[in-house]
């Protein structure tokens, strides 16, 4: 499974080769709202959707306001809740939704803003576009690495700075790594699995759902090869230490926003100190890896582990702190 961002975006470049898209943004929420600014959200023109604005609270109402011919300014904001659009559908919890929506034929030029936008989130940059409603977008660059999107506004113009999608970089196959990527999948990461163990590989690949990329090389060597953004996970799940430990030695060498190995408090203890010793590792790229992995819910099977490696994550993806006893 791709990352929601990615997918949209995706879905995007095949509908507009050949039919006009409208492509959503949510610029702002208040109160409670489903979704979070920086959300993606495309339909074409016969009501076709792929990602979300609200989790169902507006979509069908949204649809079919492009059905009756609305939206069809290059771009403009609606308002949902509040007075707006529908007064009488109210949000969960009063929320207030405001949406950027950028109407886009099928030309050349509109090809090439969303092939561009999925450049950004594939190849991990970020990308900053500006609109200044009813015109459609007038400026597209890259920018420095972002950990999340972020929309700025004033009275006049919209900046909206996407971030590339998360990604988790799993070193081996086990039980829990495959439950770890579907985990990861489903709430968006970008996942990849690194296994060259040729038997194991064999052995967990019909038990592997979505669609991670899988890479033969050893996970050391794919981080040497090709690094990795800051908006990145790197774990390791194998119990293996020549491997897990080797991983360790190169993932603290990246700008991962999260770098963890599993195993008991006594197992990460001796590898803390194995990775201090004959890795040669300091006392604050140590700090870094969280070993024992993931957060403590008392987790006995495979799957219940991979639920706390990736609460974990998403915890510090979007510092939160939280009471931890072990």
């Amino acid at each position: 499974m791709q990352s929601l961002d990615i997918s949209v975006i995706s879905q995007s470049a095949r509908w507009i080769n050949d039919q006009p898209i409208w492509l959503c943004t949510v610029l702002s929420t208040f109160g409670s709202s489903p979704r979070p600014p920086g959300t993606l959200m495309v339909i074409n023109r016969d009501g076709h959707f792929c990602g979300s604005l609200s989790g169902g609270c507006i979509e069908d109402d949204f649809i079919q306001r492009i059905r009756d011919g609305d939206f069809r300014q290059p771009s403009q904001v609606v308002r949902y809740g509040d007075g707006g659009l529908t007064p009488d559908r109210a949000l969960p919890c009063g929320g207030v939704l405001d949406i950027l929506i950028e109407y886009l034929a099928p030309t050349a030029a509109n090809q090439a803003y969303i092939a561009g936008i999925g450049q950004s989130l594939n190849c991990h940059f970020a990308l900053k576009k500006r609109i200044t409603p009813p015109a459609a977008c007038h400026s597209l660059t890259q920018e420095t690495w972002r950990s999340s999107t972020i929309v700025e506004r004033d009275a006049s113009e919209i900046v909206i700075t996407l971030a590339c999608a998360p990604r988790i970089i799993i070193a081996g196959l086990s039980a829990v790594a495959v439950f770890c990527a579907e985990f990861a999948s489903g709430l968006g990461f970008e996942t990849v699995i690194c296994e060259p163990r040729e038997d194991i590989l064999e052995n967990f690949r019909g038990q592997i759902s979505g669609s991670p990329i899988l890479d033969t090389v050893f996970p050391a060597r794919y981080l040497e090869q090709h690094g990795c953004h800051a908006n990145t996970a790197i774990v390791a799940l194998t119990h293996d230490p020549r491997m897990d430990d080797l991983t360790m030695m190169e993932a603290v060498n990246t700008d991962a926003f999260y770098i963890g190995v599993m195993g008991s408090l006594r197992n990460s203890q001796n590898r803390i100190r194995r990775l201090e010793t004959t890795g040669g590792m300091t006392a604050e790229e140590l700090t870094r890896i969280h070993a024992p992995i993931g957060i403590d819910i008392g987790s006995k099977t495979p799957a219940e582990i991979a639920l706390a490696v990736m609460a974990d994550i998403v915890r510090v993806k979007n510092q939160r702190t939280v009471s931890v006893s072990r």
